[in-house]
């Protein structure tokens, strides 16, 4: 029995640090403006996170990291979006975020 209570515990709390860690980098993100031309689930001057998360894998988290730091245009329309001031482990942060949002 006390196993049973042990295992649920271990379980609850490896959920609860999932949601921690998306409110995080939820947060990050706002930090960083990114919010500014983002939105999780509307349009704004860049694609919703949801649609981005749709059109790529977890495979493509290093490009996504790669494009939040060094900017990108062309895959979303004609609006380039800048190079942002993170560092490599935020910009992984917010890509694991991002594809998480599917």
């Amino acid at each position: 029995m006390k196993a049973i209570y042990v295992s649920l515990l271990a379980a609850a709390g490896v959920m609860s640090a999932g949601a921690v860690q998306a409110e995080d980098a939820a947060a990050l993100a706002k930090s960083k403006n990114c919010m500014t031309c983002h939105q999780v689930d509307k349009k704004v001057v860049g694609p919703s996170y949801k649609d981005v998360a749709n059109k790529y894998t977890a495979k493509d988290e290093p490009m996504l990291a790669e494009k939040i730091i060094k900017g990108g245009k062309g895959a979303w329309g004609p609006v380039p979006m800048p190079p942002n001031k993170v560092t490599p482990e935020e910009a992984n942060t917010l890509a694991k975020w991002v594809l998480s949002l599917k």
